[in-house]
């Protein structure tokens, strides 16, 4: 009988070591001595894990970065924790790749998490690529940054064109030539006159090229219609500031938000730093008259001008207070009271060009109105969209642009006797202000639901003293305020005949939004410190000339006792804080409202900033 002969090798090595699923190692259950250290074993004891590398150190990496050695500094900050320290070392890289000429800093500039460091590093970058010329980096259109959509440098064509063919005869150098200039169905002159323009102006044919080229090439997915897009502030933000970064400007995606035509919801994400804004979207197109709009319905779709132009309102002390006035002057009043006096009991003689010439001696007597933009840079394209919709008002109020649906003109809805005398001049007063229904909010306040359509008219009737001062009366007669009624109930009319009256509701809700983040304090809550929207941002909209004055809205109606002559004031008020209150915000528990915010969550991904 033979007997096993026991092996002289160790223990260990006669037993294969067996991990259970926590990662334990099973060993005998007696003192075992290796290496000269004594280990007690007691039935199963748990392997100590192997320590990672130790994080590299930072004086380390800036070694890296100072020598001009990128790829190990690249490597070796993306072992370390997510946090300030990295993004702070990230924002190092990327100044010193730029000041090295190396591109790759756009993509070092995308790893930085914080929007703060990421701020300054890409006003830093811009610095150096720039020298100190920032609006050198909002130059061409050019792919890249962060869209799916590329398209052809047609502003840097066109500022060749200029700078090569007659450029004498261009605006910029004192001629006649223009090629851009805000769409809004009026025009500004370089001295701040209005001017009303009876018919969409003809785009020379430099930007009708840019135009069909921009919208063929841009083949996005922003084109196609959605009952409820999304749009993240935040992330729309990082890379409009990436494509600052790199000498870009905002894709045309970018600057209509994605296709939206309304602002419905604004979704709040703490936990994901996400500030979302929903509504309808779709394909678009350029038109001469309105800028980009739907394909569709033709309305004008929100820009991103305008909202950054609202958003930096939220540091003002005032918050979102911004309107404008247009006032006759108290001489041109006085002037024109007197006339109206010395031809009320004159027959005027038969024919047009009689009472057409009788007319102008009034608009000529009474002269231009002066427009004062308040709240905000009269330059911006915001300012001329309130204008705009204002003094086009006046004009269909007086009969002397048609109107929509059933709104009949002030002048057309007088009714009076033969032997009844006509009322005396006075100054009708009509304006645009907010008008929503309510606002809904969840109980926790992440979820805002927009009701209304946003725009209505007021008016009141203003008596003229001798001297032509204006006389606020706080109140308005039936026919003052039929109008404004009036207007105000047709107004889905209007803006389907009249796009403007569609942009200046855009500019209402936007403008609602900004309210509402400042009321609630919806950036601090998810993070968001707008370094680029911000005022003191990086992006620089759009401006224009600063409209000063028009000629004056007036007309008269003749009746067998006289005429009547007429004039009209107003302007545009949007003061929003009343509507975002806490007192006025309606809380709902369940419904759309609360379904919505659950699913719109915002992507995985960072780099999508809008989605279906």
């Amino acid at each position: 009988m033979r007997h096993a002969v026991p092996s002289r090798r160790s223990p260990l090595a006669t037993r294969t070591p067996i991990r259970s699923r926590q990662h334990r190692l099973v060993v005998p259950a007696r003192p075992l001595i290796l290496a000269g250290l004594l280990m007690i074993a007691a039935g199963e004891i748990a392997v100590a894990k192997v320590a990672p590398d130790p994080s590299p150190s930072q004086a380390l990496i800036m070694q890296h970065v100072e020598a001009g050695e990128f790829a190990p500094a690249i490597h070796l900050t993306r072992r370390l924790p997510a946090g300030s320290s990295r993004d702070r070392l990230w924002a190092e890289i990327a100044v010193a790749q730029t000041r090295s000429g190396i591109s790759a800093a756009d993509q070092v500039l995308r790893e930085i998490e914080d929007d703060r460091v990421r701020g300054d590093a890409v006003a830093r970058v811009r610095e150096i690529r720039f020298q100190g010329q920032p609006f050198l980096a909002q130059f061409d259109d050019g792919g890249g940054g962060g869209d799916i959509n590329s398209q052809a440098d047609f502003d840097a064509v066109i500022e060749l064109i200029q700078n090569t063919i007659e450029p004498d005869t261009w605006e910029e150098a004192g001629g006649t030539g223009r090629i851009a200039e805000f769409e809004t169905g009026v025009r500004v002159d370089a001295s701040g006159q209005l001017h009303r323009l009876l018919a969409p102006q003809k785009a020379s044919a430099l930007v009708r090229l840019r135009r069909s080229s921009a919208q063929r090439a841009d083949n996005s997915e922003a084109r196609t219609a959605s009952q409820l897009r999304k749009v993240s502030l935040p992330r729309l933000e990082r890379q409009v500031q990436l494509r600052l970064a790199a000498g870009h400007k905002p894709t045309s995606t970018m600057r209509v938000l994605a296709g939206l035509q309304r602002i419905q919801y604004v979704f709040v994400y703490p936990e994901k730093g996400d500030l979302v804004l929903a509504g309808p979207a779709g394909n678009w197109r350029e038109s001469e008259a309105s800028g980009p709009v739907s394909t569709a319905t033709g309305r004008p779709l929100l820009q991103l001008d305008d909202l950054v132009v609202l958003l930096r309102m939220l540091s003002q002390k005032n918050g979102i207070l911004f309107g404008c006035a247009i006032t006759p002057t108290q001489e041109g009043l006085a002037r024109t009271q007197a006339l109206a006096e010395r031809s009320r009991n004159i027959k005027l003689a038969k024919g047009e060009p009689a009472r057409q010439r009788w007319v102008g001696e009034i608009r000529d007597t009474l002269g231009p109105q002066t427009i004062d933009v308040y709240g905000v840079d009269p330059r911006t394209r915001v300012a001329q969209v309130i204008v705009a919709a204002d003094y086009h008002m006046k004009l269909v109020g007086m009969g002397l642009e048609p109107g929509a649906g059933n709104v009949v003109s002030y002048l057309d809805s007088i009714e009076l006797a033969d032997d009844e005398a006509p009322p005396d001049l006075g100054v009708l007063r009509w304006w645009f202000t907010l008008n929503y229904k309510a606002i809904e909010a969840t109980s926790e306040g992440h979820a805002f639901a927009l009701r209304g359509q946003g725009v209505q008219v007021l008016s009141e009737n203003e008596r003229l003293s001798a001297e032509g001062k204006r006389i606020h009366t706080g109140k308005s007669d039936q026919l003052t305020a039929g109008f404004a009624q009036s207007f105000t109930r047709n107004f889905s009319h209007l803006m389907e005949k009249y796009p403007m009256y569609a942009d200046l509701q855009n500019v209402f809700d936007l403008a609602l939004v900004a309210a509402l983040l400042r009321d609630r304090q919806l950036p601090a809550e998810v993070g968001w410190h707008l370094t680029c929207f911000g005022d003191q941002g990086q992006y620089a909209v759009a401006l224009g000339e600063a409209p000063r004055s028009v000629e004056s809205v007036i007309n008269y109606r003749a009746f067998p006792a006289g005429q009547i002559i007429a004039g009209v004031s107003g302007g545009v008020r949007v003061d929003p804080a009343e509507l975002v209150d806490a007192e006025s915000v309606r809380v709902v528990k369940r419904g759309a409202l609360v379904h919505g915010h659950r699913y719109a969550q915002p992507p995985d991904d960072v780099d999508r900033w809008w989605w279906d």
